[in-house]
């Protein structure tokens, strides 16, 4: 199976590292132009230069997802070199550095906050990426929650599963709203994948029982990496996945 992308203009969200970056990265390889934001400016240079080695192109840009004119404003700069955007992947998200805490302990902004990255920044993505796909009568839109959004979350952060699992939903609805004008709207839900800081002090927490147990939890007793988020997203963006939307695809080695 040959997945090649030239001519396709890609924007990916949070690609300062992990799974952002390795996307990006995968496009970048297969001919994409990508458009890679995030609000940490300074490691999106480093994926930049990435996906420069790889022999890509990849322009990038500070963004905060829950701002809306600054989403709008990112997607328009896209659009100025292309008709339209091809693939949107929405992978900004995460727990913003908090841990677990007993319910009552949670303050609303808190809640509110995790919430917005999660959430809202991908509506937003999507408002504004939409009319030019309706115009091209084609489209494909991707987004990555969390095996948190179909059970709980092991960071047992209650916004995190809150959030993830609104993702999971707001995906099956675009879906078929979106349906009609052949954009294809679709969900990743990785496993636990150390892929960024957060993952990596998440890992580290559970010393090793911990370890060991959320191993020997998965059915191939290994824990993924990001290139297999990033070939999953591939795949759902191809021509190869014409017919597939509204689907929402555990990678997680198996539960």
């Amino acid at each position: 199976m040959n997945i090649d992308f030239h001519g396709k203009t890609v924007i990916v969200t949070g690609a300062a590292h992990g799974f952002g970056r390795q996307i990006s990265l995968e496009y970048a390889r297969r001919g994409a132009s990508v458009w890679a934001c995030d609000v940490l400016a300074d490691e999106l240079v480093e994926t930049r230069a990435l996906c420069i080695e790889a022999g890509g192109v990849c322009k990038v840009g500070a963004v905060d997802v829950t701002r809306r004119d600054d989403v709008f404003d990112f997607v328009g700069a896209a659009l100025r070199t292309a008709p339209q955007v091809d693939i949107l992947v929405n992978n900004a998200g995460g727990v913003l550095g908090q841990v677990g805490r007993p319910l009552e302990e949670v303050p609303p902004e808190d809640w509110q906050s995790i919430f917005d990255v999660n959430v809202t920044g991908a509506f937003y993505f999507c408002q504004a990426v939409v009319p030019g796909m309706k115009a091209a009568r084609s489209g494909r839109i991707v987004n990555i929650s969390s095996g948190a959004g179909l059970g709980i979350s092991l960071t047992g952060i209650q916004a995190y599963a809150a959030a993830k699992a609104a993702l999971v939903n707001l995906t099956r609805q675009l879906a078929h709203e979106l349906g009609p004008w052949n954009i294809t709207v679709n969900s990743i839900a990785p496993g636990f994948v150390r892929s960024n800081p957060a993952t990596e002090r998440q890992w580290q927490s559970y010393g090793a029982e911990g370890q060991r147990r959320l191993i020997d939890s998965i059915a191939l007793k290994r824990l993924g990496a990001p290139e297999d988020i990033a070939y999953s997203v591939l795949f759902f963006t191809s021509e190869y996945a014409g017919w597939i939307t509204g689907q929402i695809l555990s990678v997680d080695g198996g539960k």
